[in-house]
């Protein structure tokens, strides 16, 4: 047992130095730095999450042989095909030897049940459909029908091929993803997470609901570094929730706020969870075009979830912090300003055109080096070593995860279904746009707004079903594959799609039934976890309605093709307005208590000002005039 423990101590610090160096100095092939990825990644999710669990109380490891045997076959299958030479591998593309079937076959069933241990049943059931539809095409209906592939040729495009296991997923978590998870996890130790909460303290702690309005700057704060929504709940909700409950705040909403804030960090650069790194990849622009396309639409969820918990805080006459549960300002900036120093140059390694992975290294040595020299929070070689665990640990299940995601990209490819679904899509929301068509008075939209808003709308569903039980980031791959071609063919821009996918991905975290988040809070809230995952949603509702507003008026991206800076003010205006408005609908109170039917009808006229043109909001906003002259008169 101590030799296992000690083992694995080791293996993940090796992990977190190899790729450190890959990253920042080595020159390794692409294929054998992914196969070097996946074998440390998939090999130690049968260590870490084994079928015999930790023990709680002495937390020793007792690891059957079995997973000692998937231990070694995963490292030997993994690392067969990246360490064939060139002149070798080169023909085998197409013509594979019974041997990489072999191993190629381990290694896919390896794979999804290194996924089903370390993130649930829902991913792999998703690869297993994709794997039964690759193979048997011929018997599909439709637009889905295909010409089918053998297991031999599925195998091939899977294994050997950059198409699949080894493909864009797993290279990015590789090469930038785990340096920015790492980062993450160092600044936090050398104290600029504390420093976030702390400084969210002093901004907001001693206004009416104080504790719920911490929670929402903290967790946008400490989305910058983290990047995952569960990460941020667990460690600001430790201290944001047992406060909000205390004055006055129902444990549920307490949960509830708390996720839906977290949820902003995947939102939120310059982290952006995984996304931002598989979008410069797919999209081939700078990493710093991705950050400033993603800055409005966060600061507008939070924004959302700020304007309900006032109103709620109102509503219920919530105080705020005392004068000595806030913490002085000047004396947090004197013991942790020095933290704030690597964030700082990662961003401006950014800004400057540095490539992610550069500018994660360097962040990396600034954490370290400051961590050695400030005397709080200051970072010893044991607590090095223990990051470095730390920090390689946290990459297991999102690095299976992405194993498995080359699987469906690779059936994507193989069989062409995302054109085809593509198709399917804008063909159904066509039928039902002229099916709505003949009950719109005076021609106020054509049948291509009704297709395109149909399309959005079916688009938008699928991608929040898709996304319950599945990490953000494999849901963002899997969808860009499938319905980001339906988007292209409505002559979307490919960022403006992008993006559309990726935050209706993230909201997975905030829906039930599978609200992670959520879930998380409601533990540490002492909550009904389904109650506080539909409270989270509704808080988060500002998320589900501005990829509609950036699709419809791309400016607000402020990097998409034609940008305005008028359309922009006027976008952004507008939204906020709206949801100012949704926020009063949702709560129930604006100055005093909303009657029922006036929320419905706020609710309803805020989409107005949602919708694209300076029209619509104009007739939203004589509709809107009344309904808050009655409220004021009252």
């Amino acid at each position: 047992k101590k030799f296992i423990k000690t083992f694995s101590f080791y293996a993940l610090v090796l992990m977190s130095v190899y790729h450190f160096y890959a990253s920042g100095f080595g020159t390794i092939r692409d294929i054998l730095h992914r196969g070097i990825h996946i074998s440390f990644v998939v090999s130690l999710v049968f260590i870490f999450y084994s079928w015999k669990k930790i023990d709680k109380d002495t937390k020793d490891f007792e690891i059957p042989y079995l997973d000692i045997i998937f231990f070694i076959l995963t490292i030997i299958t993994a690392l067969y095909l990246p360490l064939l030479p060139p002149e070798i591998l080169a023909p085998r593309v197409g013509n594979p030897t019974n041997i990489e079937i072999f191993m190629g076959s381990v290694l896919i069933i390896l794979t999804l049940e290194a996924a089903r241990r370390s993130i649930g049943f829902t991913l792999p059931l998703i690869c297993l459909l994709f794997i039964l539809f690759a193979i048997f095409g011929p018997y599909f209906p439709g637009a889905l029908k295909h010409g089918g592939a053998s297991w031999v040729g599925f195998v091939n495009h899977i294994y050997i091929t950059n198409q699949g296991i080894y493909g864009i997923a797993v290279g990015v978590m590789a090469q930038y993803v785990f340096l920015f998870i790492l980062f993450g996890v160092i600044a936090t130790r050398i104290g600029l997470g504390q420093l976030f909460i702390d400084i969210a303290m002093v901004i907001a702690g001693k206004y009416s609901g104080g504790p719920a309005k911490v929670a929402i700057f903290s967790s946008a704060f400490l989305g910058t570094i983290s990047g995952s929504s569960i990460a941020n709940t667990v460690t600001t909700g430790s201290l944001t929730i047992p406060a909000m409950k205390k004055v006055g705040y129902p444990s549920h909403f307490s949960g509830a706020v708390e996720a839906t804030a977290s949820t902003g960090g995947q939102i939120t650069p310059p982290i952006l969870g995984a996304a931002a790194f598989i979008m410069v990849e797919y999209l081939e622009v700078p990493l710093k075009d991705i950050l400033a396309a993603a800055l409005i639409p966060a600061l507008l969820h939070y924004f959302g979830i700020f304007i309900m918990v006032h109103l709620e805080a109102k509503k219920l006459g919530l105080r705020g912090l005392n004068e000595n549960e806030v913490p002085k300002f000047l004396s947090i900036i004197k013991d942790n300003w020095l933290s704030l120093a690597p964030l700082i140059f990662l961003v401006y390694l950014i800004l400057i055109g540095r490539t992610p992975d550069y500018a994660a290294v360097n962040a990396i040595i600034a954490c370290v080096v400051i961590g050695f020299i400030k005397k709080k929070n200051r970072l010893t070689f044991k607590d090095l070593l223990e990051c470095l665990s730390v920090g390689a640990k946290n990459t297991l299940a999102v690095g299976a995860a992405a194993a498995s995601i080359g699987i469906i990209v690779g059936v994507v490819t193989l069989t062409g279904v995302g054109f085809r679904l593509g198709f399917v899509v804008i063909q159904t929301a066509g039928d039902i746009g002229s099916f709505f068509l003949n009950f719109i008075p005076f021609n106020l939209f054509s049948i291509e707004d009704l297709t395109l808003f149909f399309s959005l709308l079916l688009i938008a569903i699928s991608c929040i079903f898709m996304g319950t039980g599945v990490p953000t980031t494999a849901t963002y791959i899997i969808l860009v594959a499938v319905a980001a071609p339906a988007l292209a063919q409505l002559n979307i821009e490919p960022i403006v799609s992008h993006f559309f996918v990726f935050y209706y991905g993230v909201l997975a975290d905030i829906t039930p039934p599978v609200a992670l988040a959520a879930y998380a809070a409601a533990g540490i809230a002492g909550s009904n976890p389904f109650k506080t995952g539909n409270t989270a949603f509704r808080l988060g509702i500002a998320k589900a309605l501005v990829p509609f507003v950036f699709v419809y008026s791309p400016s607000l991206l402020l990097v998409a093709q034609g940008f305005d800076l008028y359309i922009f003010f006027e976008t952004l205006i507008s939204a906020m307005i709206g949801i100012g408005l949704i926020g009063i609908s949702f709560a129930g109170y604006w100055l005093k208590t909303v009657p029922l039917f006036y929320r419905w009808y706020l609710g309803i006229v805020s989409l107005l000002f949602i919708a694209p043109g300076i029209q619509s909001s104009m007739i939203g906003f004589f509709l809107v005039l009344p309904v808050l002259f009655i409220q004021i008169k009252k």
